[in-house]
């Protein structure tokens, strides 16, 4: 039987930064046009959260069962590791995209907007299929993209949107940042993942991209949020945007490493640091737009 550590460990903490830099975010949007509630931000958090540990149990169980995480590098896997059953860890994921449901359908209830039970139960079934299926996509190197729209677009968009009615151009430009630094991250797990993900047929964007041209993307990918700290500043009127650039100060070594070649063990810092760089981000952009 599993630890409670190893729970922890399996629900992957490291990725949380991934659920709440959108939630920072879309709120400092939504409090620019006077729409911020308390009470639909904490429900848009509980969303989020639920989903991406849900989505890490999924994966955990959906990769172990294809023997996927047999010989692997990162962090401990519940059922790859022999820890956890995988009917536990599958009825676990399921229980996390239960607690999403019932969260979104409050905050449906409380804004009134239903039709975004359609986009709730989108997410929850993208959660599922990334590793889950016949025919998971995150084996086909669609999951960058898959990452970028529900952690980035819908994730910004959808909190600015449920509290205040409507979307900014600010909003979609930041909703771009965040769900380029959350790419970002999946691009330096999967970068870390090739060799082992290349034996057992999982097709990443990282092993349909190979080793150096994954590594240029990474860059690039997390070059994005800071380019949009210069715009929203410039362009959007909103010069207190620029202090966002401060995340470049912890995307400093993981880039380096990145630069460097470094790979297995040594690019798990790099998945931490890009993921604190996000927050860090989240954090000054979300206040920045609230205080404009």
């Amino acid at each position: 039987m599993a630890t409670v550590g190893q729970w922890i460990e399996g629900a992957r903490p490291r990725t949380l930064p991934n659920a709440i830099a959108p939630v920072l975010v879309g709120n400092g949007a939504a409090f620019a046009l006077g729409g911020f509630d308390p009470t639909r931000g904490v429900l848009t958090l509980v969303v989020a959260l639920a989903l991406i540990i849900g989505v890490n149990f999924a994966n955990d169980y959906s990769d172990g069962i294809r023997g996927t995480d047999a010989q692997r590098v990162g962090p401990l896997r519940l059922v790859g590791s022999g820890a956890a059953r995988p009917r536990l860890v599958r009825t676990v994921a399921f229980g996390c995209f239960g607690l999403a449901l019932a969260s979104g359908l409050v905050l449906v209830a409380v804004s009134g907007l239903w039709w975004l039970l359609a986009v709730g139960l989108a997410c929850v079934a993208g959660a599922w299929f990334y590793t889950g299926g016949s025919r998971p996509y995150g084996y086909a190197g669609f999951g960058e993209i898959a990452v970028f729209v529900f952690f980035g677009l819908i994730g910004v968009l959808g909190t600015q949107y449920v509290q205040a009615g409507r979307v900014t151009l600010a909003g979609i430009a930041v909703a771009v940042a965040v769900g380029a630094f959350s790419s970002a991250v999946l691009v330096a797990n999967n970068l870390r993942d090739i060799p082992t993900d290349q034996k057992v047929g999982k097709r990443t964007l990282a092993v349909l991209l190979g080793d150096g041209r994954t590594r240029l993307l990474y860059q690039a990918l997390v070059a994005v949020p800071l380019l949009v700290s210069i715009a929203v500043a410039a362009i959007g009127d909103q010069p207190l945007a620029s202090l966002g650039l401060v995340a470049a100060l912890l995307l400093f070594q993981p880039v380096r490493r990145i630069r460097s070649g470094a790979g297995g063990l040594a690019l798990i810092p790099v998945l931490r640091d890009t993921g604190l760089a996000m927050l860090l981000w989240a954090v000054v952009t979300g206040v920045a737009l609230a205080v404009h």
